[in-house]
């Protein structure tokens, strides 16, 4: 195996639409767990979202695409509410599998998930103060361009995509770390796979100056991850 390129021809268990559903069900779960330690979204809440937040200076609306079960919605609409700011969160996905998960959770404070890819809503004409995603990019392949679009139609502020950064030193750590978590999941298996279909921080500044030059810059916020920031045009 090696990680020197990116391997896209791998298909991860849970996005076969005739795999187990309870594996799914308790990995979409756990996702909740397993991202608050590896995702970075904490250093981006405060760096980035937080402070576009702030200035908007009245309530906002948020989108995150590829919501999955709703735990990043969950996160950071607790997050927001800890620091004063009035936020309507909408969590979408194209897999109703997923959306069944969201729906199950706790009921969060101005959230709501449905069914729905971005295209969608850009067809619908809807618009919001920042636009994110965690863990979409790596499984794009060639609808990466189409995707970046239209998202930066869907904002009229900040975009935020977060993804896993593939590296040798990534896949032996997680490789290890995710022991606990895995048992009754898709976790370990999903996981490293999805590594090897990452992207590296270089491969998506690449590959987004190609869909619109100068519309996207590609940062490392915590190690191991890469975060593309765009400029809505909405």
């Amino acid at each position: 195996m090696s990680l020197a390129v990116r391997d896209d021809r791998l298909a991860e268990l849970m996005d076969d639409p005739a795999c187990d559903p309870d594996l799914l069900r308790a990995t979409l779960v756990r996702f909740g767990t397993v991202n608050r330690l590896v995702s970075g979204w904490g250093v981006v809440y405060r760096t980035l979202l937080r402070p576009h937040l702030t200035a908007l200076g009245r309530p906002a609306q948020i989108l995150d695409i590829g919501a999955g079960g709703g735990d990043l919605v969950a996160r950071l609409a607790a997050a927001a509410r800890r620091d004063g700011l009035d936020v309507t969160w909408t969590g979408i996905d194209p897999d109703p599998r997923a959306l069944e998960v969201a729906l199950a959770r706790p009921p969060i404070a101005g959230a709501s998930f449905r069914e729905a890819d971005a295209a969608t809503l850009v067809a619908e004409g809807r618009t919001y103060d920042a636009v994110l995603s965690n863990h979409v990019l790596h499984h794009l392949g060639d609808d990466l361009p189409e995707f970046a679009e239209e998202s930066l139609a869907l904002s009229r502020g900040i975009v935020l995509h977060s993804d896993i950064a593939r590296s040798r030193v990534a896949y032996g750590l997680y490789a290890v770390g995710i022991t606990p978590f895995q048992r009754g999941t898709f976790l370990r298996t999903d996981g490293l796979r999805s590594i090897r279909r990452s992207y590296t921080r270089a491969e998506l500044a690449a590959a987004l100056a190609g869909s619109r030059p100068g519309a996207w810059t590609v940062r490392m916020p915590v190690p191991f991850r890469i975060l593309a920031v765009g400029r809505g045009r909405a």
